[in-house]
């Protein structure tokens, strides 16, 4: 390990330690002459700054938290991509936690983050979060939270989404066009925004297409919105509407378990029950049949919440007030043979 520190530097030049540190630190008003020795004898010597002591004299560590509900999906993969190329970018080491979609541990891990004097967190809530006084509890520390995806209306913060509603409302009109007409919809449970929005995309574009909304048609998912949720929520639609046309999943995930129900039971898709899933993740192209989907930006949302995070940190800092921010990209429909009858 090396051990070179300021003074043996100073020592070597035989100067002082304050004009070493000015130099390092680029001070104007050291020649530039002075400047270019000490870089080059620091090199030489090879030189480190003290991390821990640069954090505690600027008060910052150059870390940010991210709190994410699954590490499994696609979806937030893409998410953590946008979100480390960004804070790389921007000089930013980033700590990843899983909340497991579980309240109490959500809440620890916020706690966890601010012990660890992080700059800033960025968050996608999980599915449990219904109390948010974790979250404003660290705004107030002075701590940014940038919310994605998974937001609270609630939170006064900055926050990076999609129109769940209207994307929802697109997918259902599209099925409704295709000549589709008792629609099951397999929704998230009843706590996350994004869940409700698409509920509530789903149940709009029933009413303005002047299709009943039948509530017998929706189904909750129990597990996180998985792979699960969908097998045996199929299983149960088959039972309960055996005239029932197509379904719009909540998730891909969810969809592909729909997919896979329907083709052990020998259930044809899209001729007997279109698919619809929502997110575009890698395994709507590989399901057979391929899913139609909405493309869900996950690495555009990664950078662009990271970067008002970091943005946020550095306003912060120089205490500039903060005027958060409501970000909201754009999503389209991937049309794939799941909803094309006739293929």
């Amino acid at each position: 390990m090396n051990d070179t520190k300021l003074i043996d530097i100073a020592s070597a030049l035989g100067i002082s330690v304050t004009t070493v540190s000015k130099a390092l630190k680029g001070y104007t008003d050291i020649s530039k002459t002075t400047r270019a020795k000490v870089i080059e004898m620091a090199d030489k010597m090879n030189y480190m700054p003290n991390s821990v002591a640069v954090n505690l004299r600027t008060n910052e560590t150059k870390t940010i938290g991210v709190i994410i509900p699954a590490t499994v999906h696609h979806f937030f993969s893409s998410v953590l991509n946008g979100i480390l190329e960004e804070a790389e970018k921007r000089g930013y080491l980033v700590i990843i936690l899983q909340s497991s979609e579980k309240y109490e541990l959500e809440k620890k891990q916020v706690a966890l983050l601010l012990q660890k004097r992080v700059d800033g967190i960025l968050m996608s809530l999980s599915n449990e979060t219904d109390d948010f006084f974790h979250i404003n509890e660290a705004i107030r520390k002075n701590t940014p939270v940038v919310l994605f995806d998974k937001i609270a209306k609630r939170v006064d913060c900055s926050k990076v989404v999609i129109n769940d509603m209207k994307a929802a409302y697109d997918a259902v009109t599209y099925l409704i066009e295709k000549g589709f007409k008792k629609i099951a919809h397999f929704r998230g449970s009843y706590v996350p925004q994004n869940s409700i929005d698409r509920f509530l995309g789903y149940k709009k574009a029933l009413e303005d297409h002047n299709i009943q909304y039948d509530p017998s048609l929706v189904y909750v998912c129990d597990h996180n919105t998985d792979f699960e949720d969908g097998y045996e929520n199929a299983e149960k639609l088959m039972a309960d509407h055996k005239d029932v046309d197509a379904v719009f999943a909540v998730t891909d995930l969810v969809a592909i378990g729909i997919i896979k129900y329907f083709n052990d039971k020998k259930i044809k898709t899209p001729e007997q029950v279109a698919v619809f899933g929502f997110s575009n993740w890698f395994m709507s192209t590989v399901i057979s049949p391929k899913l139609t989907t909405i493309d869900q930006p996950g690495y555009d949302i990664g950078y662009r919440a990271a970067s008002i995070l970091i943005d946020e940190i550095a306003q912060i800092k120089e205490h500039i007030p903060v005027v958060h921010q409501i970000v909201e990209l754009p999503t389209h429909i991937i049309e794939r043979e799941s909803t094309q009858r006739g293929i």
